[in-house]
């Protein structure tokens, strides 16, 4: 297999790497890989901070690895290799009446990502997440192929595990059941924080999420558009492919009066009524991706994004946190609040129930200073950050906020035991250290 030396990055472009990369078209040359020279696999790369890096080291590409392998058009049982991405699949199948169980904000995001980082979507109040759904996994061991099955303490460790427990070739899915190839979304303007969570209390539809006006302040503090959502049938103009920003945006694009301007009149555009809409599944599970390299928009220094998890009874911890963050006046349009169950697949998934908040900020000193601040709230909230968005928390708060970390390690560790897959991430936070 050719290695070659490239230099790559985040999807958040602050963090960095150089090194080898292999991209294995077959199994039997990840076979091959995994025996003579172990190393993290990566997909698209669309974490944000440096979970898909590995500076110094070497890496494989793992996205030419993404065939259909089986599907049972009767129980919806998916089996597929780790490179092919969610938004492929979304597209293949729902107009066969089935769609991946659970998505990202991105349809980039690959098989593989979604299960070392156990993602969570629209639907996580009722459906979990997507390590919950998968039925069986094949990691590429030293020694080859090996099934993992749910119940394991191997698999709790590969599930949301940041890929230290070695490439996964394939995985077994089942997938949801759904109406048609299209979205019925009905947008309700929220006037604050508190109306809110009220209608967080009371949605029973199967996908929700909130946009929220991270710069709102005072009485308007928390105000956003919540979109509930269920898929139907009908006739829709499929989502139109992606238009590149073909350079770094200058710094006043995402400038705070400029902001503010475009959040207010974004949150206006929704009448105070309600609508609904129809919308092609893209445009409503992946709205970003129509802009391919939208991270461009923050400039060459690129971008952080903020995203921790409270439990419920913690709301005005967050709030408090989203007022830190509208009084900074460093917020991008980009923030999203959604509630959260309880279903999480693995010993390090970030899910929890409660509330989650992500917010973009341009990477500027007075960002990082205060995700900082926030990643001690979250700690003192009983919460957690998600760190396929991190590029800045320090190895002593992530242990706090994920209890099982011992129980991972312990597995990771049998494993893996000479640390091949360990990422940039994982030494940053020292993750295969013990405390």
């Amino acid at each position: 297999m050719r290695w070659k030396t490239v230099e790559y990055s985040g999807w958040g472009r602050v963090e960095s790497a150089t090194g080898e990369i292999a991209r294995p078209e077959r199994a039997s040359t990840l076979a091959a890989l995994a025996s003579e020279r172990p190393a993290p696999a990566i997909g698209q790369r669309r974490s944000y901070g440096d979970a898909c890096l590995n500076d110094g080291g070497a890496a494989v590409d793992m996205t030419r690895l993404d065939r259909v392998l089986d599907f049972d058009a009767e129980s919806g049982l998916l089996t597929v290799e780790a490179g092919a991405t969610l938004g492929d699949l979304a597209r293949i199948f729902a107009p066969k009446g089935w769609l991946p169980p659970v998505m990202p904000g991105t349809g980039f995001a690959t098989v593989g990502g979604a299960i070392a980082m156990d993602v969570h979507g629209k639907n996580h109040h009722g459906a979990g997440s997507f390590g919950q759904h998968v039925t069986s996994l094949v990691l590429m061991t030293r020694e080859g192929p090996k099934t993992v099955k749910p119940g394991s303490a191997l698999f709790k460790a590969t599930v949301g595990g940041l890929g230290q427990t070695g490439p996964v070739l394939s995985a077994t899915i089942q997938m949801l059941k759904a109406k048609g190839d299209v979205m019925i979304v009905t947008e309700h303007r929220i006037r604050n924080w508190d109306h809110f969570l009220d209608r967080f209390a009371r949605t029973d539809t199967t996908y929700s999420v909130g946009w929220i006006d991270a710069t709102a302040r005072g009485a308007a503090l928390g105000r956003g558009i919540l979109e509930e959502a269920e898929t139907g049938g009908g006739l829709v103009k499929p989502a139109k492919r992606g238009k590149r920003v073909p350079f770094n945006a200058p710094a006043f694009t995402l400038s705070p009066p400029v902001v503010r301007a475009f959040n207010a009149a974004y949150w206006r555009r929704v009448p105070d009524s309600g609508r609904t809409v129809v919308k092609p599944i893209d445009d409503f599970f992946f709205p970003l991706d129509k802009i391919l390299d939208w991270n461009k928009l923050y400039g060459k220094q690129g971008f952080h994004q903020f995203q921790c998890v409270v439990p419920l009874d913690q709301a005005p911890a967050l709030k408090a946190m989203l007022d830190q963050i509208a009084a900074s006046g460093l917020a991008s349009p980009l923030a999203v609040l959604k509630r959260m169950g309880p279903g999480r697949a693995g010993y390090m998934s970030f899910p929890m129930e409660g509330y989650t908040l992500a917010v973009d900020f341009p990477n500027v000193a007075a960002a990082e200073r205060l995700i900082r601040a926030l990643e001690g709230d979250t700690v003192a909230a009983g919460g957690r950050i998600y760190l396929a968005k991190d590029a800045l928390a320090s190895g002593d708060a992530v242990r706090a906020m994920y209890p099982e970390h011992g129980k991972w390690l312990k597995e990771v560790t049998k494993a893996d035991s000479d640390g091949a897959y360990q990422t940039s991430l994982v030494r940053r936070l020292k993750l295969r250290s013990a405390p």
